[in-house]
């Protein structure tokens, strides 16, 4: 049992199936990062997976091979190691550490999909530390304010309570009484009931005879 207990469980917020890494000139004073300063993008330093994964220690942004693991970046929301480039949504400078080392590599994604999920993975990771580092920040279940605010109206029917739907471009029933009409004709009005003031349709009128 102390063995599974000291066993880290690890949960995988990202996998990028295939992404680029790039050796990238220093930094200009002032000015951030550019994906087309770094060379030809269709040769990079190496290619492989990303995978972002979470521990109970943090989250670490892995560069995979099938056997080794090329570079690792800790992830931390207060001094976050990746950074975006100016000029395009694939592309990323990410700082990796190894035994105290330092340097910046840039990393890009074949599909802008891929990036965009990628920083999703990232963001979802950052609300999450940020609630648990500041639980009175945290977003409660208050109502919305653009919902009015007021105490709820019960719209249901009761028992034995009927409603009547008005359909556009129908003639109600008329509730005058039968008789004939200014118009020719008995049982109705000249004027359809539930219209304001809109005259009925009349037939069209018989055709003159012919003359001989």
């Amino acid at each position: 049992m102390d063995e599974f207990k000291e066993e880290e469980i690890e949960s995988i917020l990202y996998i990028g199936r295939e992404v680029s890494v790039y050796k990238i000139p220093p930094l200009k004073k002032n000015e951030g990062h550019r994906a087309q300063e770094w060379g030809d993008l269709g040769n990079p330093l190496w290619k492989g997976r990303l995978r972002i994964i979470e521990r109970s220690s943090g989250v670490a942004i892995q560069f995979e091979d099938p056997t080794t693991v090329f570079a690792k970046a800790d992830y931390d929301p207060a001094k976050p190691s990746v950074e975006a480039v100016l000029d395009s949504s694939r592309y990323f400078v990410v700082r990796v550490e190894d035994n105290g080392r330092r340097a910046y590599i840039g990393m890009g994604f074949l599909e802008r999909t891929d990036s965009f999920d990628f920083n999703v993975a990232l963001q979802d990771y950052t609300k999450r530390w940020r609630a648990r580092m500041n639980p009175s920040e945290a977003p409660s279940d208050q109502p919305s304010p653009h919902v009015p605010a007021g105490p709820k109206k019960d719209y249901t029917l009761k028992e034995g309570q009927t409603f009547s739907i008005s359909i556009p471009g129908r003639a109600k029933p008329s509730s005058a009484s039968s008789g004939p009409s200014l118009l020719g004709g008995s049982g109705s009005s000249g004027f359809a009931s539930g219209d304001s003031g809109v005259p009925a349709l009349l037939p069209p009128p018989p055709s003159a005879p012919r003359r001989r």
